[in-house]
């Protein structure tokens, strides 16, 4: 059966002509191995010359029978057009079943952010008297205030702080430079660590390493180390699942309801293109439309209709 659909002939092409990710072909080949055993089990399909357009439109129709989640049925059909494409190109198939069968459509997930009120309990909660208590501090305070990712956070060396002019020099993905605007409580909190508690995180060797942020070790800190942080502070000022990028989403909505620009914004957050900056524009959206539901006299279902 395998040799007849050839599954094994795609994934290899990933691996030696794309250099996919193991966890990535694992991923692919568990979708083609479902795609393969409903054409086989429950359409008798005994060849890939066999399948046709109502074939893939029915294997998408059982993923969604099985009530599979959208990100699910989206990820496995893209996974079947490309698997179609590539029999094509190799001349393993005389046609393409998938050419014509649309992607869904998925509604965009929009990230959870915290109210400005959740912001002022998690910051304002968090103590400040130890070095480790001062570091953690400065971070959660960096992380909201110039809404970094965890990578950018880890990677921030001290050279790239500069207070004076109120800006930090970010390496963002891509290993592109932008510069964060640094001020308000995120540079006091910062300038607060760097004076008083690095150097003893530093083992009093504080050009050793030029991490803005250090370990107890006197290492650089990991992203894993950041999330467990984040998610610890979380929970002190009883705020459940707390990630790194729940603070990015929040300052990103917060500069957004604050009246800034979104041009503006993407610069900050370091985003290529401006369509994933957009996202910030639905969760206010959303926001606006619970308020206005929740506080205007006539938003109700029952409002008399005239």
């Amino acid at each position: 059966m395998t040799s007849a659909f050839h599954e094994q002939d795609y994934l290899g092409y990933l691996v030696v002509e794309r250099g996919v990710s193991p966890a990535t072909i694992d991923a692919y080949g568990r979708d083609l191995a479902i795609y393969v055993r409903f054409l086989d089990q429950k359409l008798a399909i005994a060849s890939i010359e066999e399948v046709t357009r109502e074939d893939v439109v029915a294997f998408e129709a059982s993923l969604i029978d099985e009530k599979r989640s959208e990100a699910t049925v989206a990820r496995r059909m893209s996974t079947v057009k490309g698997f179609h494409r590539f029999l094509l190109r190799e001349g393993l198939c005389s046609h393409d079943p998938a050419q014509t069968v649309r992607l869904p459509r998925r509604a965009p997930s929009l990230p959870s952010v915290l109210s400005v009120d959740e912001v002022a309990r998690l910051l304002d909660g968090m103590p400040c008297t130890t070095p480790r208590e001062i570091r953690d501090a400065a971070i959660l305070e960096v992380l909201y205030g110039c809404g970094l990712r965890a990578s950018e956070l880890v990677g921030l060396d001290v050279d790239r702080v500069h207070f004076d002019e109120g800006f930090l020099l970010v390496m963002g993905k891509g290993s592109k430079e932008r510069l964060v605007p640094l001020s308000g409580e995120a540079a006091k909190r910062l300038a607060r660590y760097l004076a008083e508690a690095r150097s003893s995180l530093s083992k009093g060797n504080s050009s050793a390493n030029p991490a803005v942020f250090l370990n107890a070790r006197g290492g650089r800190l990991t992203r894993q180390s950041v999330h467990s942080i984040v998610v610890a502070a979380g929970r002190r000022a009883d705020i459940e699942d707390l990630h790194p990028h729940t603070l990015r989403h929040s300052f990103a909505t917060h500069l957004l309801e604050g009246g800034a620009d979104l041009r503006a914004i993407q610069e900050m957050l370091g985003h290529a293109d401006i369509a994933t900056t957009q996202i910030y524009t639905h969760i206010q959206i959303a926001q606006m439309r619970e308020e206005y539901l929740a506080a205007h006299p006539r938003s109700g279902v029952n409002a008399p209709i005239r």
